[in-house]
C-alpha cells in the first residue's frame, strides 16, 4: 500500500494510517518507520501523530502474542518504539502537543523494561505524574516490572507501596524484581502477602518465588509447601515451574528430588532436560546426565548452550574424551562457539582428560578471550601439572593483552604455583593480588598459600598464616593441612590439625583413618587404638571411591578391591608386571589410604 500511495501521490492520513497499520502488524517495522517519517503533516490528524506508532507497535506485538505466531524480534522493536527512536517518538508526542493515550505509554514501559532503557523509563514516569496518570493501575504495574527489570528494585518497591491498588501483574513483577535482584526473603514475604489477597499467583509468579527459595539456606520448608501449590493448582504440568523448582533441589543436592520430580512429568521439552542434565552434573552425575544427554538427542530436542556446557562438564569429570569430543562437534554444528561459557567448558573437559593441547587449541581459537577464558586455561595447566606453562600465559595476558586479573584468576594462578612447587613465586604473587593490582585477598587465595607452605614444609609458618588471616579456616584447609603433616611428619599439627577436622565434620572417617596412619609412623600405638575406637563411635563408613577409564570408545568403571570387571585377572596382574617395573627402576610409590576398608 506504500509503494502505491507513493506512486500516485497519495498521502492521505487514511492511506497514511492504514500503511502504517498493515505494516506494523505484518512486524514489517522499518517500513512502518519510513511510512512514519513521510507523513507531511503529523500533527494534524491523531490517526497519523507519535502516540499511533507506539500504541501500534504494541498492540501488533501482543496480538501476535495472543495468536500464538511470531513476536516482533526484539531488535525491530527497539529500533521502533525503544532506544533512541522511543526517545523520538516520545519527544514528537508532546512536540505536537497531544496527550499521549494510558495504551501508549504502557506500550512505551513495556519496551523501556524490554530494551533496559531506564533513564527514558524515568523520563515517561516524570511524564505520568505531570498529566495527572498516577492513579492508573496499568501504568503503575508497567513501572513496576519496568524499575524491577532494571535492577530499580527500590523504586519498583517505592511504585509499588503508592499503589491505591493493585493486580495480578503488579504482584508478579514485584515478587519477581526481588527475586531477580537477591531480595530473596524479601520476595517470600511479598509471596505470602499475595496469597492473603483476592490475587492468585501464576505460572510467572511461582517460578520467580522458587528462585528466590533457592538462593537461601534452611528454605526447605517453603519449598515443600510450594511443590504442594504447584501441584493443587495443576502448575505441575508447567514446564518453567517444574524446572524450577528441579533447579531448587538440585542445587540443595536433593539430587534423587529432582529425579523424581522429572520422572513423573509425560511431556519433557527441552526446558525440563536443560534443568536435570544441568542439576546431575553440578552434583557430579556424570553418567545419568550423559544417559539423558543421549536421549534428549534421541528425542529431536535442541540443547540450550546452558545444557552443552553442563554435559561437557559432566564429561570433563568423567574423564570421557571420546564423548567430549562429540559434543565439541555439536558445539561447532550448532554455532556456539562464540558462547564463553561454553568454549571455557570445552577447555576444561579437555584439560581434564589430559588432552590439554586440545584445550591450548580451543583457547587460541576463540578470538574475543575474557577473564572466564584466561582463568580457564590457566587452571588447565595447573591442574595438569603444567605450572611454567599456566604462570607464563598468566603473565603474558596481563602484559601484553592488558588483562585486568579478579580473584578467580589468582586462585588459579596459585594452583599452579602449588603443583609446581614454586614457593616464592607463589608469595610474590599473593603479594601482587593485593598491591598492584588492588585486590582483597579472599579465603580461596590464602587456602592456597596455606596449603603451598605446607607442602614445601613449611607447616609452621602455614599455621600462622591460618591464624592471622580474616577467615576462619575451612574443613579444605584444615584437611589439605593435615595431609601435609603426614607427609613430613608432623604429629602435634597433624593432631591440632585432626581435631579441628571432627569438630567441622565428626562422621567423616578420613579424619580419623589420616590421624591413625600418622600415629602408627610415630610408633604411638595406644594413640592409634584410641583414635579407631573414637572413628568407631561417631564416624560413619565412607563408600569406596570409583574411578573411569576410556579405552576404545568404552568407559570402564572401577573401584577399591574391585573384582567384578571380566578381565579383572588380566588387569591385576598387569598392575603386578608395573609395580614390579617401578620398583626396579627405583620409583617411589605414592601411598593411597583405603579408607573404605577402615
Amino acid at each position: 500500500m506504500f509503494v502505491i500511495s507513493r506512486t500516485i501521490g497519495l498521502c492521505s492520513a487514511y492511506i497514511s494510517k492504514h500503511s502504517l497499520r498493515g505494516s506494523v502488524c505484518r512486524g514489517i517495522l522499518t517500513a512502518a518507520r519510513k511510512v512514519f517519517c513521510e507523513i507531511p503533516d503529523r500533527g494534524e490528524t491523531r490517526q497519523c501523530d507519535p502516540d499511533s506508532l507506539v500504541s501500534y507497535v504494541g498492540r501488533s506485538s501482543y496480538m501476535n502474542l495472543e495468536k500464538g505466531g511470531e513476536d516482533v524480534s526484539d531488535r525491530e522493536l527497539a529500533y521502533t518504539s525503544g532506544g533512541c527512536d522511543t526517545s523520538e517518538s516520545f519527544y514528537q508526542m508532546n512536540g505536537v502537543g497531544r496527550k499521549p493515550t494510558k495504551y501508549s505509554l504502557c506500550t512505551a514501559l513495556n519496551t523501556c523494561a524490554k530494551t533496559l532503557n531506564l533513564r527514558l523509563g524515568k523520563q515517561i514516569h516524570a511524564h505520568i505524574v505531570q498529566i495527572g496518570y498516577e492513579d492508573n493501575l496499568f501504568l503503575n504495574s508497567a513501572l513496576v516490572d519496568l524499575y524491577a527489570k532494571c535492577d530499580a528494585i527500590m523504586e519498583a518497591r517505592s511504585v509499588f507501596c503508592c499503589m491505591t491498588r493493585h493486580d495480578q501483574v503488579s504482584w508478579s513483577s514485584i515478587i519477581a524484581g526481588f527475586s531477580q535482584n537477591g531480595y530473596c526473603i524479601e520476595a517470600i514475604v511479598m509471596f505470602k502477602e499475595m496469597l492473603s489477597t483476592d490475587f492468585k499467583p501464576n505460572s510467572f509468579t511461582y517460578v520467580s518465588v522458587i528462585s528466590a527459595c533457592t538462593g537461601l539456606t534452611g528454605a526447605l520448608e517453603e519449598v515443600s509447601l510450594l511443590h504442594t501449590h504447584v501441584i493443587k493448582l495443576g502448575f505441575n504440568s508447567n514446564s518453567f515451574v517444574v524446572s524450577s523448582l528441579i533447579d531448587c533441589y538440585s542445587k540443595w543436592g536433593m539430587v534423587d528430588q529432582a529425579s523424581l520430580l522429572f520422572g513423573e512429568t509425560t511431556k519433557r521439552d527441552n526446558i525440563l532436560f536443560n534443568s536435570i542434565i544441568s542439576g546431575y552434573s553440578q552434583n557430579l552425575y556424570g553418567e545419568e546426565a550423559m544417559k539423558l544427554f543421549m536421549e534428549m538427542r534421541n528425542k529431536h530436542l535442541s540443547p540450550t548452550d546452558h545444557t552443552l556446557t553442563s554435559i561437557l562438564n559432566a564429561s570433563g569429570s568423567l574423564t570421557v574424551l571420546q564423548h567430549g569430543r562429540q559434543i565439541h562437534s555439536l558445539v561447532t554444528k550448532m554455532g556456539s562457539e562464540s558462547n564463553v561459557f561454553v568454549v571455557s567448558a570445552l577447555i576444561d573437559m579437555y584439560s581434564k582428560c589430559g588432552s590439554i593441547d586440545c584445550a591450548r587449541c580451543v583457547f587460541d581459537q576463540t578470538v574475543e578471550k575474557n577473564s572466564v577464558l584466561w582463568t580457564s586455561m590457566i587452571m588447565g595447566y595447573a591442574q595438569s601439572g603444567r605450572g611454567f606453562e599456566a604462570l607464563e600465559l598468566f603473565e603474558h595476558s596481563v602484559t601484553k593483552d592488558r588483562f585486568m586479573p579478579d580473584h578467580v584468576c589468582f586462585t588459579a594462578v596459585l594452583t599452579a604455583c602449588n603443583h609446581a612447587g614454586f614457593l616464592e613465586r607463589g608469595i610474590e604473587y599473593f603479594n601482587k593480588l593485593r598491591m598492584v593490582y588492588g585486590l582483597v585477598p579472599e579465603l580461596d587465595q590464602y587456602a592456597c598459600l596455606v596449603d603451598l607452605y605446607a607442602r614445601n614444609g613449611h607447616l609452621r609458618k602455614a599455621k600462622e598464616l591460618m591464624e592471622e588471616m580474616p577467615y576462619t579456616p575451612n574443613y579444605v584447609m584444615w584437611s589439605s593441612f593435615l595431609s601435609s603433616c603426614k607427609v613430613h611428619g608432623e604429629v602435634d599439627l597433624a593432631r591440632e590439625a585432626a581435631h579441628k577436622l571432627i569438630e567441622l565434620e565428626p562422621c567423616n572417617a578420613a579424619h580419623y583413618v589420616t590421624l591413625s596412619h600418622i600415629y602408627a609412623r610415630a610408633g604411638l600405638w595406644a594413640e592409634v587404638a584410641e583414635v579407631r575406637k573414637l572413628m568407631q563411635q561417631k564416624a560413619k563408613r565412607k563408600s569406596a571411591g570409583w574411578s573411569w577409564l576410556e579405552v576404545d570408545k568404552a568407559v570402564h568403571v572401577f573401584s577399591v578391591g574391585d573384582i567384578a570387571h571380566p578381565c579383572s585377572g588380566d588387569i591385576y596382574g598387569e598392575l603386578e608386571k608395573l609395580n614390579m617395573e617401578m620398583k626396579e627402576t627405583n620409583c617411589m610409590l605414592i601411598e593411597i589410604e583405603n579408607i573404605g576398608e577402615e
